[in-house]
């Protein structure tokens, strides 16, 4: 009893602490939700604790089977379709109308300019086309497009199609295969023979982990501290820009064999425009690319495997069209060309409906460059607004019976806007054509060679990641067609 007595007063000053913490937090909530219903009028929403705001949720949401969109998904049905909160000590606001995109699509460089969380920013260089303002943005895209020309496209789709038949004859084998692991490295071996020519099979094994590294720490809290995901991305991030940097003074000097890739293309000079990239520039856009053409298109690529088998129908429908395209190719066997691609139009609503329904990239960020008004509430100049891409593409006033996979609801043009799997306007994805041209190659040779079944079908999300993808990496078992 003596010890009990004790130790009675400590729990009492415990219990007392945890009241005021609590009452603290809810008065704090009260007066920053009274604050939003000012005569400001701007977005409903709560700013959260001081300095960290709503950080804690965000985080709390990614690091569950729901994923980060939970996060967004809660607070719209609390408070509406335009919501505000802070995450990471800044404003955000959710905007999900396809009236809001195109008021804020169409006036970048105007009104907007892009912007990412801190952790994303830092993690792939504030060098990136990602973070570009105006000028820059115009000049490091106007370089990066020069790449996507049709023969470096034409020559890719030939390297990739060879890469999918060698992996997809690997599977016939095994007992099960798990699509997200196989797409991931094959997807990967394809951006990188096209960014830098590498094709040696340690370093690149080393390198799709240290990039899975900078991905799983995107929406980490951006502190740099021992022993944290943001800490290892960094270091991850350090070990590429190391290795591209070793590349990019072996192609400036002129050392060893001489290459025809991205990298090549952007370490040289542009006679007509009249610049030369520094090698930061170089490095962060060599990383964003091979993020972006790896990591998006291999999810989508897993999410298409899913829903196919979920509508045999639709399946049976898209094989149909392919082994018609096929017979009909000349010589019989040989690689598929852009020809090929462009003659399948089912196949293609087959991608557009996949990229609908799986929103892989869930939001589009920009950052207010002055005051403004959107959805009828007050845009204050420094906050961050999001474009709801994936509410927008399941909005049911958008698109007929949006949760059901009907590939043919593409028949007819989509309204404005209303389609941002790529985003749209001056910053549309650049690897738009490129992405699309991976995933029908992965089509016609996946439904020419096998029926499948996917043996798992938990649709719940992998955690800490930015672009959605199967917790499972959906598992499936083939059979020869």
């Amino acid at each position: 009893m003596t010890f009990i007595h004790a130790f009675l007063p400590l729990g009492l000053h415990l219990c007392s602490v945890l009241v005021i913490a609590f009452w603290l937090f809810r008065t704090t909530q009260k007066i920053l939700l009274c604050r939003n219903k000012s005569t400001d009028n701007i977005p409903p929403g709560t700013g959260g604790l001081p300095l960290i705001g709503e950080s804690l949720q965000f985080l709390s949401a990614n690091s569950s089977a729901k994923g980060l969109y939970h996060f967004v998904h809660i607070r719209r049905l609390r408070y509406g379709n335009c919501f505000k909160t802070n995450i990471f000590g800044k404003t955000h606001v959710f905007v999900s109308s396809v009236e809001s995109a195109k008021a804020i699509l169409s006036n970048d460089f105007v009104n907007f300019t892009k912007r990412y969380v801190k952790s994303i920013s830092e993690l792939v260089g504030d060098q990136s086309i990602l973070c570009a303002t105006q000028e820059y943005h115009r000049l490091i895209r106007g370089r990066l497009s020069n790449l996507f020309t049709m023969d470096s496209t034409s020559s890719f789709i030939k390297h990739f199609d060879h890469l999918i038949v060698t992996t997809l004859r690997s599977w016939e084998h095994k007992q099960t295969v798990v699509v997200l692991d196989d797409a991931l490295k094959v997807t990967f071996q394809a951006i990188c023979k096209m960014a830098i020519s590498l094709e040696n099979p340690n370093e690149l094994e080393m390198l799709q982990k240290d990039v899975g590294q900078v991905c799983e720490a995107m929406l980490a809290f951006p502190l740099n501290l021992p022993y944290t995901r943001f800490r290892a991305g960094m270091k991850a991030r350090k070990r590429i820009m190391e290795m591209l940097k070793k590349i990019i003074d072996e192609r400036r000097q002129g050392c060893g064999e001489c290459h025809e890739d991205f990298i090549q293309s952007l370490v040289s000079e542009d006679e007509k425009l009249g610049c030369k990239l520094t090698d930061s520039q170089v490095q962060d856009n060599i990383l964003t690319m091979i993020i972006a053409g790896q990591i998006t298109t291999a999810s989508a690529m897993t999410w298409m495997v899913k829903y196919l088998d979920e509508n045999q129908e639709i399946q049976h429908t898209l094989r149909a069209e392919q082994q018609l395209m096929l017979a009909d190719k000349n010589p019989c066997g040989s690689p598929l060309t852009i020809e090929d691609l462009n003659a399948m139009p089912y196949a293609s609503k087959v991608v557009r409906e996949s990229l609908r329904m799986a929103s892989v990239v869930p939001w589009f960020p920009r950052v207010a460059l002055k005051d403004c008004e959107i959805e009828g509430f007050k845009i204050k100049k420094g906050w961050i607004v999001n474009i709801d891409a994936r509410y927008i593409h399941l909005d049911p006033t958008v698109y007929h019976d949006p949760s059901e996979f009907y590939p043919s609801r593409f028949d007819d043009e989509s309204k404005p806007y209303s389609f941002l799997a790529f985003g749209t306007g001056g910053r549309t994805c650049l690897g738009m054509n490129l992405a699309k041209a991976m995933m029908l190659v992965f089509l016609n040779r996946l439904v020419t060679t096998y029926r499948w079944k996917v043996m798992d079908p938990d649709s719940s999300l992998e955690k800490w990641v930015l672009f959605a993808r199967p917790r499972t990496g959906c598992p499936i078992r083939v059979t020869r067609v």
